[in-house]
């Protein structure tokens, strides 16, 4: 007991050497870890960059990308510049976005980043929680849990980001079915090689970096899954039972009728409502997804679901 207390206290001490307020949070402080590098030490894009779709030399058509439209304007955001930035804070159809991913979670998600009429924006602090980037926004310096969609720590603790539906899929199909989409330009101002993969062999193994808590085990650990919540229910669904469904099938999520659709060639897995409206859902590791759903729905492939073609 007197060597976990050590421990927690160094773990707070080496935080707010990091200039954090941990006055106030909603998670246990001992379950914050640093992640290696320093509060920026991995640099969110401020300022992006975008060239028009004949330009993307650097990018191959199978490369993945996080893809959004909104008012007619679309845009895509290539996994090879997120592997080193995690954060874009963006403008996209006359409205403020800010676009996320966290390498170690497999997380791509897209947020409103106004909040009570304020925008606020956002980098990467280094610390991790259960695993997940914890951003921080610029204006109160609290820290976001970007799976938890929340203030976990400061002066904002309990407020909620509105998450905004995402597109992860190829930048084959993403240009595809949108020509004139604008990508984001390796001229991020910083020096990276975009060509290397920091995490290919961390994506190929089973292996976790962190700790998570207690795993589940209903699936492999870096199963890729789709994860949504509606209606009040945590629901992912595996691509690999993806794969073995009709192109196109409705499900029901509590009271809500919902359509699943999952492209096997660029494996692009997307859920709409009734009236067609894509939905925010987050493509996500297995583990990361339980970790914060820990009461999830699995759904597996099964007749009685009223699934048609």
């Amino acid at each position: 007991m007197k060597n976990r207390s050590k421990e927690i206290l160094l773990v707070i001490t080496a935080i707010f050497l990091m200039g954090f307020d941990f006055s106030k949070h909603g998670i246990p402080l001992d379950e914050i870890l640093s992640g290696g590098p320093e509060k920026d030490g991995i640099p969110a894009i401020l300022k992006p960059v975008f060239i028009p779709a004949d330009r993307a030399d650097f990018l191959k058509n199978d490369d993945r990308v996080l893809a959004f439209e909104l008012n007619g304007e679309a845009k895509a955001y290539p996994i090879k510049i997120l592997n080193w930035h995690e954060i874009v804070n963006d403008t996209i159809g006359g409205r403020p976005i800010l676009v996320t991913y966290c390498p170690l979670c497999g997380t791509g998600m897209a947020f409103d980043p106004m909040i009570e009429g304020k925008r606020y924006t956002f980098g990467v602090s280094g610390l991790l929680y259960k695993s997940d980037v914890l951003m921080y926004d610029h204006q109160t310096e609290s820290l976001w849990s970007q799976i938890q969609r929340e203030a976990v720590t400061g002066p904002l603790t309990g407020t909620r980001l509105k998450l905004l539906p995402l597109v992860h899929t190829t930048w084959g199909a993403w240009r595809a079915e949108h020509p004139k989409t604008q990508l984001l330009s390796t001229d991020t101002g910083y020096k990276r090689d975009y060509t290397r993969d920091p995490y290919e062999s961390y994506a190929r193994s089973d292996r976790l970096m962190f700790p998570v808590g207690k795993g589940d085990d209903r699936l492999s650990p870096k199963a890729w899954v789709l994860g949504i919540e509606l209606d009040g229910i945590a629901r992912a669904y595996p691509f690999s039972e993806l794969e073995r469904s009709p192109k196109s099938f409705t499900d029901l999520l509590g009271s809500k009728r919902v359509i699943l659709s999952y492209d096997r060639a660029s494996r692009t897995a997307r859920i709409r409502d009734n009236e067609g409206r894509e939905l925010p859902a987050v493509v996500a590791y297995w583990f990361a997804w339980a970790a914060f759903h820990p009461k999830t729905e699995v759904y597996r492939r099964s007749p009685s679901r009223g699934e048609r073609p």
